[in-house]
């Protein structure tokens, strides 16, 4: 296996690979190299005929606190990472380079993980905040242990949500605008009789259910398995989906632009961790 900086990659079946987020002093935040590690693990399991099921889990207390916002030492998209989307425009000003940037790490690389062609199951304990949602949704299943919480914030940041916005279709259009408009932490217990995870499981036992429910997923046939789920994703996408999320992350963006000209930022400061908040004259 190879290695990575911010990620580990298990075997624990032949037919199983297990990619694990490992940023736990970070809460698993995805940074632009945890991204691309990502992408890079998926793409191995995917290549591999032997594997048939992948597992995406998060090291630590917690799956992932959503999109990491603090400078890092790699943050370039298409320039300290080969870009994986077909944007382009990274070093342009304003709006154009933000809208490019923001494809690339955020729309497309998660339409790109949401489309892998094996059944991936979302391991999800502790908090799943923001981006962490995103990393859930792409997943063709969600198992949760029953300590697990979800959470989308953003709006208190003033934009309209995460950029994958699936919001309506993981919890119907009046639990979608609950979720946002209050910002509350929901349970998982709450979020399965949604219909949005699968199955709440004891937080000692997630991974062992996890892997059993993955070894009963593995013991078919890997056409089947690949066809099958090309034909939900398939079905859903003919409902409209791709559309909506398009429209709904150009109503980001929107957001983004009336919060840098309202607070000389792209988000609203007031919303943000005091851990990321920068004041108004070192904004972005």
């Amino acid at each position: 296996m190879s290695s990575f900086e911010t990620i580990f990659v298990e075997r624990p079946d032949p037919a199983i690979t297990r990619v694990v987020m490992n940023r736990p002093e970070a809460r698993n935040a995805q940074n632009l190299q945890m991204t691309y590690d990502l992408n890079a693990a998926f793409d191995a399991a995917v290549q591999d005929d032997a594997v048939k099921v992948i597992i995406l889990a998060g090291n630590g207390p917690h799956f992932s606190s959503g999109h990491d916002l603090r400078a890092g030492g790699k943050n370039a998209a298409g320039v300290d990472f080969p870009p994986i989307g077909h944007w382009g425009g990274f070093a342009e000003a304003g709006a154009h380079g933000r809208f490019a940037r923001e494809q690339e790490i955020y729309l497309q690389i998660t339409r790109r993980w949401r489309n892998l062609a094996k059944p991936v199951i979302a391991e999800v304990h502790g908090k799943c905040i923001a981006g962490g949602l995103m990393l859930a949704w792409a997943c063709d299943l969600i198992v949760a242990s029953d300590d697990a919480q979800f959470c989308d914030p953003v709006v208190t940041m003033g934009v309209c949500g995460v950029e994958w916005f699936v919001h309506p279709w993981e919890l119907g259009p009046r639990k979608a605008k609950e979720f946002l408009f209050t910002a509350d932490s929901w349970s998982a217990q709450e979020a399965h009789q949604l219909g949005m995870v699968n199955q709440v499981v004891p937080r000692a036992e997630l991974s062992s259910r996890v892997l059993e429910l993955a070894r009963r997923i593995a013991a078919k046939p890997s056409f089947a398995l690949k066809l099958t789920k090309e034909a939900v994703n398939r079905s859903v996408d003919v409902m409209g989906q791709p559309a909506a999320i398009d429209q709904a992350f150009a109503l980001h963006q929107l957001c983004h632009a009336h919060n840098l000209q309202e607070f000389g930022m792209i988000v609203d400061p007031s919303g943000l961790h005091p851990s990321v908040r920068k004041p108004p004259a070192a904004a972005e």
